[in-house]
């Protein structure tokens, strides 16, 4: 028996350990700067509608070998999709798929004798396994942010073949869960590279201005090696820094500098300096901006002035093109709307977004808050899903804790308060504080109700102690009727923080008319009135720092189901789903100019 019972415990760890070994690596830093071969493009695809392609192993992409041989399925001469991009915009029978799709390609390579290789996927939605000439080398959960796997020993020169079985399938363990509103786009979403390093490469740095004096940037660089006195020098030619350092027996280096005639970004002047990391075998550059943000009492200050945030939202999507957005084109078209708008931030709403539009953002001057989509829903007493979570977070905040246009990390949206929920977001926050303490921890709430014997908008829950700044979504005038006028809206909400409107608005149909005073009317002339009661009310916030209105453009999402106004779109948008201005926009516009 005991001999069993040991059996069973060594193959329990054998086949943990192999199942470990194919989780994603952490991510290098900063991807795009480095040197890379593309992927995308045409890639092969197989709908795979009752899984039945890892049991067939696909993923060899054998050929019949002789006249007895046939195989029931073929990544040549059948479908074909775009990547990056999502499957549901390709084909029309796509449109609400969820389940398994088979992506394959062959590819070649170049490479010296001394690289290193690594595949890199900069998104892939929501969970997949990479294979990799018929070997599975890697999985991935998670449709927002990025994963890496080393290929050095396993790539050939020649005739290399990639297989990526790619599920959207909703699961209410997953992040978001069952219910989101927006749409469920499944798919290799973002870029693909392969990346070569030298043996010992720049793995890690995060530099940046500290977050309260005005003339000091730190800067942490790691080598992808625990190689102790190695020199790395780092500089900031424009200000006529430079220092040669050697790494730490972690194969690390830690260094202050003091930059006197230092230039600060802001969203009006997003000043950008030309950073360059090197060491014996590699070199990376980088454009990195400086600024500090904090609060103090009801205050967000940037750079020692406090700012009103004149912020907007918008989703990952072209409602045009009726996709997901990956390209630095779309990001143009996103980008331009807010900066025409007059906003000096972005919500980016409700999960990391692609590296163009973070990075585009930072160089068109818009602060930014990002966020993982714990958004309803979440299981937030399922371990696994916990720590799913602070895996995201981690990805997310490795990834951008360089751009200094992120001021807030995003750790939830409308959830209930539990003693569950507190600990997980907890550990949320614990987990995004042990990578950068320099950012404002932010969360939204949608429970502010109206207390009516004291007439005063109230909200209780004491988890927004634990927070830098609160942030609240309200639909006053849509699911929320006024229970007094605008002009007598009182609030005592989050006392002594500031206070962001994260959201408001209401659905209206482009070139709708109708009365301006009925909420079923779906029309612009209604719309525009809940936005004019909506910024008289926010005059008589004492703490309101920052408003965000839902959403800039219509989006899609099958929880809407009015047949002829939404059609599955959500039609809170600014701007209609072919581009077109409403009238609160222009509303909107108005209020941020004179802000």
């Amino acid at each position: 028996m005991i001999k069993l019972i040991n059996l069973s415990l060594v193959l329990f760890i054998f086949f943990n350990l192999i199942a470990f070994d194919l989780i994603a690596q952490p991510n290098m830093t900063n991807v795009y700067g480095r040197r890379v071969q593309s992927l995308n493009g045409k890639w092969d695809a197989i709908i795979d509608l009752y899984d039945q392609g890892r049991k067939n192993k696909i993923y060899l992409n054998k050929k019949p070998e002789n006249k007895t041989d046939f195989y029931e399925y073929s990544f040549e001469n059948g479908l074909r999709l775009n990547v990056p991009s999502d499957w549901n915009s390709q084909l029309p029978e796509l449109k609400y798929y969820e389940g398994t799709i088979w992506y394959g390609r062959k590819f070649n390579l170049v490479k010296e004798s001394k690289e290193r290789l690594f595949l890199y996927f900069a998104a892939v939605s929501y969970r997949c396994r990479i294979y990799l000439n018929g070997k599975e080398i890697a999985q991935h959960e998670g449709g927002f942010t990025p994963f890496q796997v080393e290929i050095t020993d396993v790539a050939k020169e020649n005739d290399n073949f990639l297989a990526v079985e790619v599920n959207n399938t909703r699961r209410a363990d997953a992040i978001p869960a069952m219910a989101f509103d927006w749409w469920n786009y499944g798919g290799i979403t973002r870029d693909v590279f392969l990346v070569s390093t030298p043996k010992v490469f720049i793995d890690d740095y995060f530099i940046q201005l500290d977050k309260t004096k005005a003339d000091k940037i730190n800067a942490n660089v790691k080598l992808s090696e625990k190689l102790a006195y190695s020199p790395v020098t780092i500089e900031i030619p424009e200000l006529q820094l430079k220092q040669t350092l050697k790494t730490d027996a972690q194969g690390e280096v830690k260094t202050s500098f003091i930059a006197k005639e230092i230039k600060h970004w802001s969203p009006a002047a997003p000043k950008l300096y030309s950073v360059k990391i090197s060491t014996q075998e590699d070199q990376i550059k980088e454009e990195i901006g400086f600024r500090n943000i904090w609060v103090k009492g009801e205050d967000i200050f940037l750079n020692g002035q406090p700012i009103f945030l004149k912020s907007i939202s918008f989703h990952e999507e072209i409602p045009q093109r009726k996709g997901r957005a990956f390209s630095q084109a779309d990001a143009v078209v996103l980008l331009s709307e807010a900066k025409a708008l007059g906003c000096n931030m972005i919500r980016l709403a409700h999960y990391p977004q692609n590296e163009y539009i973070v990075r585009m953002a930072e160089k068109m001057g818009f602060l930014l808050w990002e966020e993982i989509p714990i958004w309803q829903g979440i299981d937030f007493e399922n371990e696994s899903t916990k720590e799913k979570a602070g895996k995201m977070m981690r990805e997310m905040v490795d990834r951008d804790k360089n751009r200094c246009a992120l001021a807030f990390w995003g750790v939830a949206n409308e959830t209930q308060p539990s003693e569950p929920r507190n600990a997980f977001i907890r550990h949320l926050i614990a987990t995004c504080r042990a990578i950068d303490t320099s950012r404002l921890i932010i969360a939204a709430f949608d429970l502010v109700r109206f207390n009516k014997e004291k007439q005063t908008f109230v909200m209780d829950d004491p988890f927004t102690k634990e927070l830098d700044v609160v942030a609240v979504n309200k639909y006053l005038g849509w699911y929320d009727s006024w229970p007094v006028s605008p002009d007598k809206a009182i609030w005592d909400v989050a006392k002594g923080q500031p206070l962001i409107i994260s959201e408001f608005g209401g659905e209206a149909l482009y070139g709708k008319t109708g009365e301006k005073d009925v909420v079923s009317s779906w029309s612009e002339d209604y719309q525009e009135t809940l936005y004019k009661n909506n910024l008289e009310m926010f005059k008589h916030i004492p703490n309101l720092r920052g408003t965000s209105p839902w959403v800039l453009f219509d989006f899609r999402s099958p929880f809407r189901f009015h047949p002829t106004n939404q059609d599955g779109w959500n039609r809170k948008g600014l701007v209609s789903d072919q581009g077109y201005r409403k009238k609160a926009w222009f509303l909107m516009k108005e209020y941020y100019e004179n802000k």
